[in-house]
């Protein structure tokens, strides 16, 4: 039997998801990545949530990276295979239709990393680490740290740390554009629930279509991405949510989203 080790729970139209490997300081193997896919294929299917936090079992560790143990035998077609079912992953949690955020309260090391780096906003407790130290395995990042973590702090910064594989702590983190925010140890949750309750109040049509439109237009030229947006802008308007908020700003009262 399967030993469960990813939680998910739900308060109200917030789901939180979490790996729970405490042992292994939340290392991601095979079982966990598929359970991680599996929780993100149900998720997918609800189109009233609105926010997801990815966070890690414990004090000590988000997730520490992908499980060496197992990865120490692969052969050249299970190692392809493993970053195939990594990079599977970390896409379908990229593009789940509302905002994702991962909450980093530990060890967020290699596959840790990349799978914060693939959440669309990063908070940080103060005892937060941060890394891609592969190369000191022989290998490189191959869950999309290489390309997630150029596209957020840039390619130089981004080949520093990939190439010496050093680990930062939380400020430095925060310092170079990595993480948004450090907050102490006993306040993440709190903090990254009250960054969705302002989310919230906010049309969820229209959220999930700005994710959509960043997304899409970050790697094509200036004009397409220009198109996508302009598209995006003018979809909106026969929602029953634009007619809702705009009626709401003239009239001076909170605006009531139905994501319709």
């Amino acid at each position: 039997m399967t030993e469960t080790t990813v939680r998910l729970a739900f308060e109200g139209t917030t789901a939180i998801l979490t790996v729970d490997r405490p042992r292994a300081l939340n290392a991601l193997n095979t079982a966990t990545l598929e359970q991680i896919e599996e929780a993100l294929a149900a998720l997918a299917k609800k189109p009233e949530l609105r926010a997801l936090i990815v966070t890690g079992a414990g004090e000590k560790a988000f997730v520490a990276g992908a499980d060496i143990a197992q990865m120490l035998t692969l052969t050249l077609e299970q190692s392809l295979a493993f970053a195939a079912r990594g990079h599977r992953v970390f896409d379908s949690l990229e593009r789940l239709h509302c905002p994702t955020l991962a909450a980093v309260n530990g060890f967020a090391l290699g596959g840790g990393c990349e799978l914060a780096l693939a959440c669309d906003l990063i908070y940080a407790s103060e005892n937060a680490k941060f890394g891609l130290p592969e190369v000191s395995l022989g290998i490189i990042p191959g869950f999309g740290g290489t390309q997630r973590l150029s596209r957020l702090v840039g390619r130089a910064r981004a080949k520093e740390l990939i190439f010496t594989g050093d680990m930062l702590d939380a400020a430095r983190a925060k310092e170079i554009g990595l993480a948004l925010e450090v907050v102490p140890a006993g306040q993440l949750l709190a903090h990254c629930h009250a960054v969705i309750a302002r989310i919230a109040k906010k049309g969820p049509l229209a959220v999930a279509r700005a994710k959509r439109v960043i997304a899409e237009g970050a790697d094509i030229p200036l004009a397409q991405a220009n198109q996508l947006e302009r598209e995006a802008f003018a979809e909106l308007f026969p929602s029953a949510d634009r007619s809702e908020g705009m009626k709401a700003f003239l009239e001076k009262r909170p605006a009531i989203f139905r994501g319709a």
